[in-house]
C-alpha cells in the first residue's frame, strides 16, 4: 500500500506561507544597522572591553533565563486580538534611549526590561495566530523566536532549527511534568535557554555595536531598540503562521512547501550572483580596451 501524498495547500495559504517565508529568511538585522550605520558592525565590536563583554553576556543569559521562567509558570490570560506591535516597540524605543543616555554599561539594566517587553509582544502575536497558551509547548514556541531571529546558519536552515529547540523544549516539558515547576532549575532548562541565549546574543551585539557608534546619543539607541524590537515581532509573525498552517495540513506538507521556498530563492541567489559576476567582468573587458585604445 502506497503512503498518501501530505495535502496541497489551498492558494490563499501557499501565498501566506510565502510571505512567512519572507519574514524568516529577509535580510538579517545585523544588514540593516550595518547600512543604518556605514560601516561592519564587526569593527565597532572588537573595540568593546572584555569585562563589559563579560556582565553584558551574563546578561543575556539571565534574560532568556527570566522569559523562560515566564513561559515555565504561564502568562496571564488575555483576549485574542489584533497584536499591539506598535505600542511594544515604542515601549522598547524608550527603554533603548534610557540605555543610550548611558551606552554599553547599561546593557544588563536595560536588556532584562527590553526582553520581557519582546516576549510579551510575542505572546501576543502567538494567540493572534490562534496558539493556545495555556499549553506549555506553546509558550516555550515564544521563547524559541528569541533564537529564531538570529542569521541563519548555512548548515542549519528554519526547520532543522526548529527540530534542536522542540528537542530541547520536549525534554524540559517532560522534566517539569515530572517534577513539576521544581524542575525549572534543572539541566534541561540551561540547555535549552543556553541554545537560545547564544543565538539571541549574536543579535544583542549586533545591537549593542550599532548604539556604541559615536553620535548615536539617546535618540539614535531609541531607534535601534525599536528596530530590534520590530525585527523579532515580524520573525515571530512568521514563525506563528508557520505553526498555524501545520496545525491545519500537518507539519510534512507545510514543511516541503516551505522548503521548496528555500530552494527557489537560493537559486534565484545563485543566478544573481552569477550575473553579476558576468556584468563585472563586461565591465572589466571594456575597461581594458578602453585603456589599450
Amino acid at each position: 500500500m502506497s503512503a498518501q501524498a501530505p495535502p496541497e495547500l489551498s492558494k490563499e495559504h501557499r501565498r501566506e506561507l510565502a510571505r512567512a517565508y519572507k519574514l524568516l529568511e529577509r535580510d538579517s538585522l545585523a544588514t540593516k544597522l550595518a547600512e543604518w550605520a556605514g560601516k561592519p558592525l564587526e569593527n565597532v565590536l572588537s573595540h568593546i572591553p572584555g569585562p563589559l563583554r563579560a556582565r553584558a553576556e551574563r546578561a543575556i543569559e539571565k534574560a532568556i533565563l527570566e522569559c523562560l521562567k515566564i513561559a515555565v509558570n504561564s502568562f496571564k490570560d488575555a483576549p485574542q486580538r489584533r497584536p499591539r506591535t506598535g505600542f511594544a516597540a515604542l515601549t522598547a524605543g524608550l527603554a533603548g534611549g534610557v540605555g543610550g543616555l548611558l551606552g554599553a554599561a547599561a546593557l544588563p539594566l536595560e536588556l532584562p526590561v527590553t526582553t520581557i517587553l519582546m516576549l510579551r509582544a510575542i505572546a501576543d502575536i502567538a494567540r493572534h495566530y490562534g496558539e493556545d497558551l495555556s499549553r506549555l509547548e506553546a509558550r516555550l514556541a515564544c521563547v524559541e523566536v528569541f533564537a529564531h531571529g538570529a542569521d541563519k546558519r548555512e548548515d542549519m536552515g528554519y526547520y532543522a532549527s526548529r527540530a534542536l529547540l522542540g528537542r530541547l523544549s520536549a525534554d524540559l516539558s517532560a522534566l517539569l511534568l515530572q517534577k513539576g515547576a521544581a524542575g525549572a532549575a534543572a539541566p534541561a532548562t540551561a540547555a535549552l535557554s543556553g541554545e537560545v541565549a547564544t543565538r539571541f546574543g549574536v543579535v544583542v551585539w549586533e545591537r549593542t555595536a550599532a548604539s556604541a557608534l559615536p553620535l548615536v546619543g539617546a535618540a539614535g539607541a531609541a531607534a535601534i531598540n525599536v528596530s530590534f524590537m520590530n525585527h523579532f515581532q515580524r520573525v515571530a509573525h512568521g514563525h506563528f503562521m508557520v505553526r498555524r498552517l501545520e496545525r491545519i495540513y500537518g507539519v510534512e506538507a507545510v514543511q516541503a512547501r516551505y522548503e521548496a521556498l528555500v530552494e527557489a530563492g537560493r537559486e534565484r541567489e545563485e543566478t544573481a550572483q552569477l550575473r553579476g559576476r558576468e556584468d563585472r567582468k563586461r565591465t572589466g573587458s571594456r575597461n581594458g580596451s578602453r585603456a589599450t585604445a
